[in-house]
This record gives C-alpha cells, structure tokens and sequence, in this order.
C-alpha cells in the first residue's frame, strides 16, 4: 500500500499541485487577526476578507488575490515557519508540527463537505468586511481552537 503524499514528504518536497490540495477550505485563515501592541497577544475576528466567498469559504480572485489585497499573505513552507495565527486545524500548521490530516480533510474523507460537517469551516459564522464595522467589534475566539463538531439535533 502506497502512502499518501503528506505523510511521505515534507512540505519542501510536495509539488504545486500537492501544496494547494492541503488547504481544506475552512476560511479561518482568511479571517483578520488583530496583533495587541502592547502585548503582542493575537486576537481573531469574524471577519473575511472583501475577497472571501462566505459561503464556500474559498477566494473569489485566488489567482489575483495578492494583487487585489496587499496584505495577504502567500503561505509558503518558509513563511509558514514564522506564522502564528493558523488555525490548529490547519492541515499547513498539522504537517509541519509532525502530525497528520484530520479525518474531516478533503483529502481523507474525499469529499469537501466534511469540512463543515466537521466544525471546521467557518461558513455560517463569518461576515464580509464590507459589512463589518470596526474589526474590534467582532472579537471571536474560535478561529483559533480546534473544531468541534456540531451537536446532533
């Protein structure tokens, strides 16, 4: 049996294709952080970037994004090593600390709606930043904890 990619490769090694198929599609990244000044302390925000579709969670100008918004950041495997805000679902964040895909990823499950089965997505739970506001308004906690998943009605 032949194993899957991220557990045979570090993330140096994967393929373009290999790199962008890790991303689950959760939208957490894509959610603006707020850094205390003083404290250095990281606060999250339900609030998506204007480039974020909330309702799939994914960006709506990808291959412009950076171009369109200055400030995003493009992960890379060296960028990834000083980052601080990714979600501990991340599946960048998970290889890179030794530890393997959650069985909700796109690439155990084989389809992307465990995602927000799972608890993971932020679809539902986010506004645009077109309508939001003064980001310290929307102070959340959850981007920055693990999923939990929903409870059975």
């Amino acid at each position: 049996m032949t194993l899957p990619f991220w557990k045979t490769k570090t993330l140096d090694e994967m393929s373009q294709e290999e790199w962008e198929s890790l991303c689950d599609g959760c939208g957490r990244c894509c959610l603006h952080k707020l850094r205390h000044e003083d404290t250095d302390e990281l606060s999250f925000t339900n609030v998506a970037c204007r480039l974020l579709d909330i309702d799939t969670c994914r960006c709506s100008d990808y291959p412009s994004r950076q171009s369109k918004v200055p400030d995003c950041v493009q992960l890379t495997p060296v960028a990834l090593r000083d980052i601080d805000w990714l979600p501990p679902s991340c599946a960048y964040r998970r290889i890179e600390e030794g530890r393997d895909l959650p069985d909700w990823h796109p690439l155990v499950s084989g389809t992307a709606e465990t995602v927000m089965k799972s608890g993971a997505s932020a679809r539902g739970r986010i506004i645009s930043e077109r309508d939001a506001g003064a980001l310290e308004h929307h102070v959340v906690d959850w981007p920055g904890r693990p999923p939990r998943l929903p409870r059975p009605r």
